[in-house]
């Protein structure tokens, strides 16, 4: 008879799966954290919330652990999976998050914050702290919010993606003057990748069709379009053609009289130059 297999008791959730991954090779050589930590470089307050569950860590140091444990890839490959994991997500933004995942391009339309895709992590942490998240929860969402970042920066299939924002998105700062500064230069630095597109419709331009709408179109692998609609309260994913034709129908016109390419670079250079320098800490 056919040797059974053995099934582990491991978690089938890929972020508790990685979690226990890390736990498992740490214990299995008998090491400490504080071993870790000397080992691999991280603190090792970074290497127990990565084992709890608290965070995923970045790539860095993931890699890192990989070439310390001679795994492979193996906990790449599971960090990857934990950070697309859907699961993470409000159940009502799960079917979205995997479209999203698999479209072909995407175009938005953001009404007053920074699209989730061009987030930071301090831009999507005050966000999401206005929105009641708090502790491991509000960590938590932050990983899943930043983390879909990654779409826009793979290598070889990287989805074209339009963003188009409104001024109030540039005129509307974070606390942390300098978190806003960072904020910026990512819009910066994003806006002159060949994949990303991304322009300023002005106030001069007057009401649009989308005044008050957030608005994320997909263009699936089927050549089907999907819209998702969002405001402060509530978010929607529309699948019928004919609103998403008129949602669209919106955007172009919207996107008929907003800045160029340059004027939209240059008008978020300005709205760099307008953030206060820190202080300098240097000795008069």
């Amino acid at each position: 008879m056919p040797q059974r297999v053995v099934v582990t008791a491991l978690s089938s959730e890929p972020r508790k799966r990685f979690a226990q991954e890390l736990r498992r090779l740490r214990t299995q050589r008998g090491l400490s954290l504080r071993d870790l930590q000397k080992a691999v470089g991280w603190d090792a307050s970074l290497f127990g919330k990565m084992e709890s569950g608290g965070t995923l860590g970045g790539p860095e140091v993931v890699q890192a652990l990989d070439q310390y444990y001679g795994t492979g890839s193996l906990l790449l490959t599971l960090w990857e999976m934990a950070v697309g994991d859907p699961t993470q997500f409000k159940e009502q933004y799960r079917r979205y998050m995997m479209l999203e995942s698999e479209a072909t391009s995407l175009w938005q339309y953001s009404v007053s914050i920074v699209p989730g895709l061009l987030q930071t992590d301090a831009y999507a942490r005050e966000v999401l702290s206005l929105g009641g998240y708090r502790g491991k929860d509000l960590d938590r969402q932050v990983e899943a919010r930043t983390g879909r970042r990654k779409l826009l920066e793979r290598l070889d299939d990287s989805p074209p993606f339009r963003a188009l924002l409104s001024e109030t998105v540039l005129r509307t700062p974070l606390r942390d003057g300098q978190a806003w500064r960072r904020q910026l230069e990512y819009l910066v630095e994003a806006g002159e990748r060949p994949d990303i597109t991304i322009q300023v419709l002005p106030f001069g331009a007057g009401l649009s069709g989308l005044v008050s709408t957030d608005v994320m179109f997909l263009r699936l692998l089927d050549g089907t379009t999907v819209a998702y609609t969002e405001n402060a309260h509530r978010g929607e994913l529309i699948e019928e053609n004919a609103p998403v034709e008129q949602l669209q129908r919106a955007y172009d016109a919207m996107r008929d009289v907003a800045l160029s390419l340059p004027e939209s670079q240059s008008f978020v250079l300005r709205m760099l130059e307008e953030v206060p320098c820190e202080p300098s800490t240097s000795a008069m």
